[in-house]
């Protein structure tokens, strides 16, 4: 189970986490390479509003690729199967590393915007079937510790992207083309690796009728001696959707079985995403300055949020017996907490030379409590909320909501911080404290609970305490 946690991740999440962070470090490399390259091609200057414009471009396609990733994956996961869809899911990644390796001394630009495309759409596509294919084949008592694996490679992701792209390694004028092809290497890893592994056994079962492949990978997965007891609750599972067929996602907003679920699964997606992760880490820079660490030890403390996260990942798997929900409001209250917190320091930064140590404390406080719940266990819900028949619509509706929201936050976010300054922080500590009301009235538990049962819990809610 974990090693197949482990070939699933690192070509699921961590491709995400990896190629959102090694981006940050080759701005001003990137910005070189397009003014030499439109000099060279046109005889002229590139116009500071055209070079901005195409620099967004390069770094915000990568969304519109997730989004397109979202809305495929889903898909993908029925037609090819949990494995299938992931494998294939690699000959994207390859051929964007290419793309974005041979930009430079091609000269073209334009690749560069098409390999990010690509690796946005290989990151939406295993943001989406990675959690899936964990969900479906971890046994009911470990579901949580095993999901909590999408968490732990994403923020491992992130950490090594961040070492990577340092100046002294792959983040230096000459090296930036093979930092962003660097790509390649999770997808090489998962290709040789996951077809080790079995396909889900819910999908061989449940979508399929295979039952002499189910079984034969619930024993590898699970053991000969302990197979029988999930092979009964996937039969179960089958045996109340009778027949049922994947549906689609439109199919869900009409169907008011999964009312309850599918506002959940988008009030947490959207919470995620909105709960002010971004505007943290956009205003670390300035706390690590205002503490009077200079400007070119910085990229090295801000490897420090990385770990935060990384530790607290792991510590998640660990912590996860105290049950999901708990986890989850815990991590928004605390939020809540360190936002206000902050607020403060960050308006009164100028009155005591402690002051801007507390801004820094609460730097990596928020973001270990947002790696305590919201960024752990956000992205495993929908695999525990809905059915077979469900799951890979609802996970085409969460990326979808995600990849839209990330790219909302990405656009207005700098507006926001310009106009409210320190106080932006107010309305995230809001946003925080109310999606922990939301999840306290909504939510129940979900730990050590078959699908079946949590479907039950919401059946009550969908249509009445009486039904």
């Amino acid at each position: 189970l974990f090693l197949a946690v482990c070939a699933v991740g690192i070509g699921g999440t961590f491709q995400y986490g990896y190629n959102v962070s090694i981006i940050n470090a080759p701005t001003q490399h990137i910005h070189k390479f397009l003014n030499e390259t439109w000099s060279s091609r046109y005889q002229k200057e590139l116009n500071p509003d055209l070079l901005t414009f195409l620099w967004s471009v390069i770094a915000s396609i990568f969304s519109l690729g997730g989004l397109g990733g979202a809305l495929i994956g889903g898909s993908m996961a029925v037609r090819l199967g949990r494995k299938g869809a992931l494998l294939m899911n690699n000959v994207i990644a390859i051929l964007a590393s290419i793309l974005m390796g041979i930009s430079s001394p091609t000269g073209l630009f334009e690749l560069l915007i098409a390999g990010r495309f690509l690796i946005g759409i290989n990151s939406g596509v295993g943001l989406c079937v990675q959690p899936l294919y964990i969900g479906e084949f971890a046994p009911k008592h470990l579901r949580g510790g095993l999901a909590m694996g999408t968490s732990i490679f994403l923020t491992g992701g992130i950490l090594t992207g961040q070492i990577i792209g340092l100046r002294e390694l792959l983040g230096g004028e000459k090296h930036w083309p093979l930092l962003l092809s660097s790509s390649c290497i999770p997808a090489l890893a998962q290709l040789f690796f996951l077809p080790w592994f079995p396909e889900s056994p819910r999908y061989l079962l449940i979508d399929r009728g295979d039952e002499l492949s189910c079984a034969k990978a619930l024993k590898r997965f699970h053991g000969s001696s302990e197979y029988r007891r999930e092979m009964e609750d996937i039969q179960r599972e089958c045996f109340a959707l009778d027949g049922e067929k994947p549906k689609k996602p439109w199919q869900l907003f009409s169907d008011r079985g999964v009312r309850w679920q599918l506002i959940t699964v988008i009030v947490m997606t959207m919470g995620q995403q909105l709960s002010g992760i971004n505007a943290i880490y956009f205003y670390a820079t300035y706390v690590f300055e205002q503490a009077g660490i200079m400007a070119e030890k910085i990229p090295y403390v801000t490897l420090g949020t990385g770990v935060c996260e990384c530790l607290t990942a792991l510590s998640c798997v660990r912590s996860n017996h105290v049950g999901r929900r708990c986890l989850i409001i815990g991590g928004y209250l605390l939020m809540t907490l360190w936002c206000t917190v902050l607020t403060f320091s960050l308006t009164y930064q100028e009155l005591y030379s402690w002051v801007p140590y507390m801004s820094m404390m609460c730097v990596f406080a928020f973001i270990l409590s947002f790696g305590l719940g919201p960024g752990g266990i956000t992205n495993t819900l929908p695999a525990e909320l809905f059915v077979q028949s469900s799951r890979p619509a609802a996970y085409m509706i969460s990326g979808t909501v995600s990849w839209i929201s990330f790219f909302t936050v990405g656009m207005l976010f700098p507006f926001i911080v310009n106009g409210l300054k320190q106080y932006c922080f107010v309305v995230f500590l809001l946003e925080c404290f109310f999606v922990a009301a939301f999840i306290f009235l909504i939510i129940p538990e979900t730990k050590n609970k078959s699908f079946l049962e949590i479907k039950k819990e919401f059946h009550k809610l969908n249509f009445g305490r009486n039904a």
